[in-house]
């Protein structure tokens, strides 16, 4: 996440710790530029960094404050901006951990490692469908704002298809229109 300068509330250095609630106001503060007590779509992008100096994907900002909005706002509070924080921040450390080259992005392999550990089996041929999916520069390699999106979309995915595999046998028949609200009904 970019920290946006480091002075608190109060005109001081913001605490060292990047999770103190006074080092979070200051960074909160900093991006509500309209002063609203709330973070729409786009104060957010312009405050998160995935590290290749391009905005975050707003596809990834979009889904994760569907994810904090207790409210149903819209927006993201400075409460549900705590919480935000530290799920980017835990998913800043599995990137690193999967990133083994250090590049700061996702190969196909370092995904395919990255998916397994999560206990994901998928074909070879999947893994070249994410990369082609989530690789938004065409690269070949996928951004961390856009890992952050592949692996949310793909457990959301799962856990709508886990609901009517009753059996456990990682087959489901439904209709078409049972489908389409599945995956019309899906908050990713």
């Amino acid at each position: 996440m970019a920290y946006y300068g480091r002075r608190g509330p109060t005109g001081q250095p913001a605490a060292a710790n990047p999770n103190s609630n006074e080092f979070l106001w200051s960074i909160f503060q900093r991006i509500d530029v309209n002063r609203s007590g709330e973070l729409c779509t786009s104060e957010l992008q312009r405050a998160l960094s995935n590290g290749t100096w391009t905005p975050f994907n707003p596809e990834t900002v979009r889904l994760m404050i569907g994810m904090f909005d207790r409210d149903f706002s819209g927006t993201i509070n400075y409460q549900e901006f705590t919480q935000l924080w530290k799920y980017v921040t835990d998913w800043q450390n599995t990137f690193r951990q999967f990133d083994q080259d250090g590049s700061g992005s996702i190969d196909r392999h370092e995904l395919k490692n990255a998916l397994m550990t999560f206990g994901f089996q998928l074909s070879e041929r999947f893994y070249d469908i994410l990369v082609m999916k989530f690789d938004r520069q065409g690269r070949g390699v996928i951004a961390f704002d856009d890992f952050i999106q592949c692996c949310v979309v793909l457990q959301t995915l799962t856990n709508a298809f886990q609901t009517h595999d009753r059996d456990h046998d990682g087959i489901i028949q439904i209709t078409y229109e049972e489908f389409l609200s599945l995956v019309f009904s899906l908050r990713c």
